[in-house]
């Protein structure tokens, strides 16, 4: 654009210039050699611009001569050094998709048109070639020897770590990045692997000044290394809440200030408090998070504060909860617990089928067969709701890479990975619960309660009454035993009378359990049958 303007300015200067002796006629005399020369001014300046014209063509053509044999070669050295660059382009393409005889003829030819100290990148070339072709220890002595070199050695380590861990020297592999980190804070691969050993050896201040590093470096944005550092000063809290309670609130506070939702934070310094046996402070720290976050640990720890109190406290320390966190599934989940603990079993009920509609799941369903078990002891509702609970989909758990936990760790105990623990369903479960059946369902489908059984008068069992068989038949009387205790002293309810005339009375075939009255077991009047051994069936 200069040019350009350059050029502009000129051509307007020299057409000013003409229009100007345009308008100023006039004539030049030179005496030359006693000849007089005469000519009017324009004519003077038009021979002296194509003067000046003249020697600049003759120079530039002098020039271009006499500069050739240098241009040729740079010309040629240029075309070299492009092929060069398209071969190696090529090369590393191919490194990448895995051609591994194309990668090694672009090797060749790119040592052949370009030189390792004008262009570092053939060492690269050279080694991805190797490691393609199953040359491990040839592609870990060209990386060390690029780690040697100040221009590649951030290069060379990233090599090295990545085939230290490939063979599994682990060791060898961080101290690759402690190396890369400590030279080179902003690369994010020797940071990250760096602040995860420095986590599982439990070197938080470590891992801290390393993290506020990478923040000062922009290799992390200011969001994820506050969180990420909140979750560091909660792992400090927690390895020192028994030694120092004082400081592992410390560190909590400040890890909740630079996360407010952050539970384990909450719950160590609540803790913290409720050694000194200070419950409002412990309230004012669990009861914001409880309402940016509501938590199953954070209630239980909040009504269970202290260990004297009685059920009605714990309950009114519930419904606090409720009302903080209204219509929230832990809020009603939190009160139905204490209220079945102090034995309003109405309440209880019916937060626990709040909850439910709110979202059925595993938890809540055991609770209602708690509170039908306490309530009335009928096990055939206790059965029916556990095997709703089967049913149901699991509660939240802490997860990380498909690892359930007890309790919050601030790593993954699979990959190291800082702030991997999440509060969700676990993993490998249907989604919702296999019938489709909504609470309302459920609760109407639930067996009615058992009412209590009429009283019945139970007198003993009469002897068994043995009636000889007549020649004519008669009508029959109905004596039915009714069982109702074991064998020994078998009470019976009589529903028939037994007095009737002896004529009128018919031989009714014997139940089940008795023998038939022709049947030789059954012992007639006057005859004697010899003892057998009597069978049972079951």
């Amino acid at each position: 654009m200069t040019r350009i303007l350059t050029f502009a300015l000129i051509v307007l200067a020299l057409g000013f210039g003409f229009s100007w002796l345009a308008d100023r006629p006039g004539v030049l005399s030179i005496v030359w050699q006693g000849q007089l020369i005469e000519m009017s001014l324009m004519v003077a300046a038009s021979i002296i611009a194509a003067l000046v014209a003249a020697v600049m063509l003759v120079w530039w053509i002098v020039n271009a001569v006499w500069t050739s044999p240098n241009a040729a070669r740079r010309y040629f050295r240029a075309r070299k050094r492009d092929r060069g660059y398209q071969a190696l382009s090529t090369g590393l393409i191919a490194a990448g998709a895995g051609n591994a005889i194309l990668a090694r003829k672009m090797t060749a030819r790119t040592q052949g048109l370009l030189s390792a100290d004008q262009e570092p990148l053939i060492h690269l070339l050279d080694a991805q070639a190797d490691l393609i072709e199953g040359k491990y220890d040839e592609a870990r002595r060209k990386f060390e020897a690029m780690a040697r070199d100040p221009e590649t050695r951030e290069l060379g380590l990233r090599g090295l770590y990545i085939e230290a861990r490939r063979q599994g020297a682990y060791e060898a592999a961080q101290q690759y990045a402690e190396d890369a980190a400590e030279k080179a804070p902003y690369l994010p691969w020797a940071a990250q692997a760096t602040l995860e050993n420095r986590c599982r050896n439990g070197q938080w201040d470590d891992a801290i000044r390393l993290l506020d590093q990478q923040k000062a470096a922009g290799v992390i944005e200011r969001g994820e290394a506050e969180r990420l550092k909140a979750v560091l000063l909660t792992a400090k809290a927690g390895e020192k809440l028994e030694s120092d309670p004082v400081g592992a609130r410390e560190d909590a506070k400040h890890a909740l200030k630079l996360a407010k939702s952050l539970v384990p934070a909450a719950l160590i310094a609540a803790k913290s408090y409720l050694r000194e046996d200070n419950l409002r402070k412990a309230a004012t720290v669990l009861e914001p998070v409880w309402k940016t976050d509501p938590h199953p640990q954070i209630a239980e720890l909040y009504v269970r504060a202290r260990s004297g109190d009685t059920a009605i406290d714990r309950l009114k320390r519930a419904e606090r909860l409720e009302s903080l966190k209204p219509n929230n599934i832990e809020s009603l989940f939190a009160v139905a617990q204490a209220a079945l603990d102090a034995k309003e079993f109405a309440k209880a009920r019916a937060k626990a089928e709040a909850a439910a509609r709110i979202e059925p799941r595993e938890s809540i369903f055991l609770l209602m067969a708690d509170i039908e078990e306490a309530e009335t002891g009928d096990q055939g509702r206790v059965r029916y709701w556990m095997a709703q609970a089967l049913r149901a989909p699991r509660d939240p758990a802490w997860v990380a890479d498909n690892i359930v936990s007890e309790k919050w760790l601030p790593v993954s105990p699979v990959t190291g990975r800082l702030d991997a623990f999440e509060w969700k369903a676990p993993f490998g479960q249907l989604e919702g619960p296999v019938e489709d059946m909504t609470i309302d369902n459920a609760i109407a489908a639930a067996p009615a309660r058992a009412e209590p059984a009429p009283a019945t008068i139970v007198v003993p069992a009469a002897p068994e009454a043995r009636v000889e068989p007549k020649p004519a038949p008669a009508e029959p009387i109905e004596v039915k035993p009714v069982v109702s205790a074991p064998k020994e002293n078998r009470p019976v309810t009589i529903e028939a009378p037994v007095e009737a005339d002896a004529a009128d009375v018919k031989a009714e075939p014997v139940p089940f359990f008795g023998g038939a009255p022709d049947d030789p077991g059954v012992k007639k009047p006057g005859v004697e049958t010899e003892p057998k051994t009597r069978l049972k069936l079951f």
